[in-house]
């Protein structure tokens, strides 16, 4: 597979304050770990560029972005308990938005087969007008808008399994029936959004695909939600597009989680997602970094995650086996109404 990556060292200019778990390490290791041997000259570097007003304004209220736009230049401006902006900061999340744009254009483009934007800040907790959870700017809600407003295509799915809910990326699609936002996130727990109950409003009823777990969820547990909720529903919507927000929070010494998925995990499921982008949209597969926090299981994870979407990695996905699990026949009799795949 010809898989593109986005990375810039310009990322690395955001700045979180002294002991935020969101700091340029995360990137540092990553992209060190690319001149390895398994994984080195393997990828087709995408350049990134800075997403333009117009293209912000997709998403995010004009206010806000002038808002965020005064920032520039300050040592340091406090946006709320979390989140924060450093003199460089807003350039670097509009070249955040901008590279997810570019790898979404060069795969429908057919110049890569698929690609991953290994960039920051995250952005799937960043609402229309408030920056929140680390986030400035919510690049894969713009990434979507950027495919249906800018590439003309009519259906796209978000996954989202990040450790926490994608409440503005929710927010964003929550009345749309173009995009299908599928989230898997430990609840209750930040930001307070992503029950079971919230399934989108209006033209959107059904399209919001919420699994709230428990902590201690595992490899299996999500491979099963994956392939039993999640690869049945998209395969009937038949997506023109497969956007992930690939946060490795959820790795199993995570500081800020608790759940239990190893850097075989995070490779199961993107083998699921190619599955899935393979019977929809000719193999069109794009990911976003999101969160993680444990710089060594992140490094590992994105590892396999890579080398799952070259088709190199080794690893073969375990045979399905029918399991009770109760939260499985939540959901199915949940979103069942919607989806008459179950």
């Amino acid at each position: 597979m010809r898989t593109g990556i986005v990375r810039d060292e310009r990322y690395m200019n955001h700045g979180t304050g002294f002991g935020h778990p969101e700091s340029p390490k995360r990137l540092e290791v990553i992209y060190r770990m690319l001149s390895e041997p398994d994984l080195a000259d393997k990828f087709i570097d995408i350049p990134p560029r800075l997403a333009s007003v117009e293209e912000l304004s997709m998403v995010h209220r004009l206010g806000y972005i002038d808002m965020l736009a005064q920032t520039a230049g300050r040592p340091y401006t406090s946006l709320d308990p979390d989140t924060a902006t450093t003199a460089e900061s807003f350039e670097v999340a509009r070249l955040a938005v901008g590279g997810l744009l570019n790898a979404i254009d060069a795969v429908l483009e057919k110049r890569v087969d698929n690609a991953f934007a290994l960039v920051r800040p995250p952005g799937h907790h960043a609402e229309a007008a408030e920056a929140m959870g680390f986030c400035l700017f919510n690049n894969v809600a713009l990434g979507a808008m950027h495919a249906i407003k800018k590439r003309n295509l009519e259906r796209v799915l978000i996954v989202d399994w990040d450790l926490h809910h994608g409440n503005g990326t929710q927010h964003a699609f929550y009345e749309s029936n173009q995009v299908l936002y599928f989230s898997t996130h430990q609840y209750p727990y930040y930001p307070g959004t992503g029950s079971l109950e919230e399934v989108g409003r209006g033209a959107g009823e059904g399209y919001t695909i919420n699994v709230p777990l428990r902590p201690g969820a595992d490899d299996y547990q999500y491979l099963r939600i994956f392939r039993d909720i999640l690869k049945p529903v998209a395969l009937h919507f038949r997506p023109e597009l497969v956007l992930v927000s690939a946060g490795f929070d959820i790795y199993k010494d995570d500081p800020l989680g608790g759940m239990e998925v190893t850097p075989t995990g995070f490779g199961w499921l993107t083998k699921v997602l190619m599955e899935i982008a393979a019977h929809s949209c000719e193999g069109r597969l794009v990911m976003t970094l999101e969160g993680g926090y444990h710089l060594e299981g992140q490094k590992e994870g994105v590892r396999k995650v890579l080398l799952s979407m070259l088709s190199e990695d080794k690893d073969v996905l375990p045979p399905e086996a029918p399991q009770e699990d109760p939260l499985l026949k939540k959901v199915i009799a949940k979103i069942g109404v919607y989806w008459p795949v179950f």
